[in-house]
């Protein structure tokens, strides 16, 4: 069987689930271009059962793969706006008796929860001061950059609309012709018609 949840997070992912043995879990979000996504999972171990961890774009390109993975991180770059799954599929022996469902902790940053500014400081020497002002400068360019989407998407779909109600009125007029036509040559016809029967003069 085959789970799929749908999730829509700010900046910040964490989440706890149960994955039954051969089955299959994926997690959705859609995300920027050229924004950071880290992330940290550990499965609950047991007897006999492998998990594999695969996350993929709308594309289906992997962009981090772990075959029995049980606790570790990952990282990746996103190159374009799309809609990213993250998968966690179980699989286990026949035959070989029940087994507990395991569990799955994921937790998921993305933008500037997923930097490490302490990292940063070391590097570039900043005071603290100036590292809370690097973070707060990210934070405000991430939610203009937000901004700045949410616009284009509403253009976009303001511009869809117009295009819409365009072709909606054309072939409006085109079916008022149509049935226009219809009816003018229905009304000939029936006139030939009795005239032919001597019904009218």
């Amino acid at each position: 069987p085959c789970i799929i949840c749908i999730i829509i997070i700010m900046c910040v992912s964490s989440i706890s689930f149960y994955l039954p043995v051969n089955s299959r879990k994926c997690l959705r979000e859609e995300i920027h271009k050229d924004v950071l996504v880290t992330g940290e999972y550990e499965v609950s171990e047991q007897p006999n059962t492998k998990t594999n961890l695969k996350i993929t774009d709308s594309s289906g390109h992997i962009l981090y793969s772990k075959e029995d993975a049980t606790k570790g991180k990952f990282a990746f770059t996103t190159e374009d706006y799309d809609m990213f799954e993250v998968c966690f599929e179980s699989r286990f022996p026949k035959g070989t008796g029940r087994v507990p469902d395991q569990i799955v902790n994921l937790d998921m940053k993305h933008g500037v929860e997923a930097k490490n500014y302490e990292e940063i400081a070391k590097v570039e020497k900043l005071k603290p001061l100036e590292v809370e002002l690097r973070r707060l400068e990210d934070l405000s360019e991430s939610i203009v950059n937000d901004f700045a989407y949410m616009k284009k998407r509403e253009e976009e779909m303001r511009d869809t609309n117009e295009s819409t109600n365009t072709r909606v009125l054309y072939f409006s007029i085109f079916s008022m012709c149509c049935l226009i036509g219809l009816a003018t040559w229905q009304v000939f016809y029936l006139r030939r018609f009795f005239k032919a029967k001597k019904l009218i003069e």
